[in-house]
């Protein structure tokens, strides 16, 4: 799959996707990267530690988060993909639901589409990603959590999200999968959607996991976001042992070495 300017493999490799929030309430790190210089300085140390991709957020996804108008949201991103562009060869996602976001987005250089909605929000982003050409990656989410069958459930849901793309044009070499950890899930369907990763693959696409520092480790250990680095590190273990394409993060070295460490024992040494 092409992202910006860089081939990545989606099987056999588990790659890194550092998170940048531009936002004064994300639930991990809220207001520390608003600063241009400071933000900069972030992606720099997070290529130097290994990441992959930049991902871009401007609006807070923690649970009970306020809704920013697009035009508030458009005036963090752009200005940052911009930023990020200017300074560094590294493709970006944009982490963003809503089309008119998306659609500045793309136009200030953005590489990839994270819609943590899987199109399902609004209904004119499927549009704009097909006409960008761009990769996506498209979260499952809803918004109830009336499950008859969790994990059959989720697929099914996917599956409508992946019908919702084709009808308007995104190609299928295109579409990575992310299985919405933390959203519209229980603190037991959390953990049996990690434990169940390989569940999806029958979909046919790769998959992106996102569970840096998020309440189902607080839950599992009792501890506060910033203290979740080990916890985040088993469930990057899990997404390498059960072939996820990206893991997404807030600490990127701790987890590019756990993913070096996971797929050396997973090759037996082999090169």
């Amino acid at each position: 799959m092409r992202i910006g300017n860089r081939e990545f493999e989606t099987k056999g490799h588990t790659y890194v996707m550092g998170i940048l929030n531009v936002t004064p309430d994300s639930f991990s790190d809220g207001g520390r990267w608003n600063d241009r210089d400071r933000a900069l300085k972030h992606v720099e140390d997070m290529l130097a530690e290994g990441a992959d991709i930049i991902d871009i957020g401007g609006e807070s996804t923690r649970p009970g988060y306020t809704l920013l108008p697009d035009e508030e949201e458009i005036a963090r991103v752009v200005p940052m993909i911009e930023a990020v562009k200017e300074n560094f060869d590294v493709p970006i996602s944009l982490d963003t639901y809503k089309s008119a976001v998306a659609l500045e987005g793309v136009k200030a250089g953005a590489d990839l589409i994270n819609d943590i909605w899987g199109l399902k929000y609004d209904n004119k982003m499927a549009g704009v990603i097909s006409e960008s050409g761009l990769p996506c990656c498209l979260m499952h989410n809803r918004k109830d959590t009336d499950y008859i069958d969790f994990m059959q459930d989720v697929a099914a849901d996917l599956a409508e999200t992946i019908h919702l793309a084709e009808q308007a044009g995104i190609r299928d070499e295109q579409i990575i999968l992310d299985p919405g950890v933390g959203f519209a899930k229980s603190y037991e369907q959390n953990l049996e959607v990690i434990n169940c990763l390989e569940e999806l693959h029958v979909l046919g696409y790769p998959i992106l996991l996102g569970c840096s520092r998020k309440s189902v480790v607080g839950l599992t250990l009792n501890l506060p976001a910033d203290q979740r680095v080990e916890g985040t590190l088993v469930t990057t273990v899990m997404g390498v042992m059960k072939g996820c394409m990206f893991v997404r993060v807030h600490d990127v070295k701790e987890n590019v070495r756990a993913i070096k460490m996971t797929e050396a024992i997973l090759r037996g040494g082999k090169a």
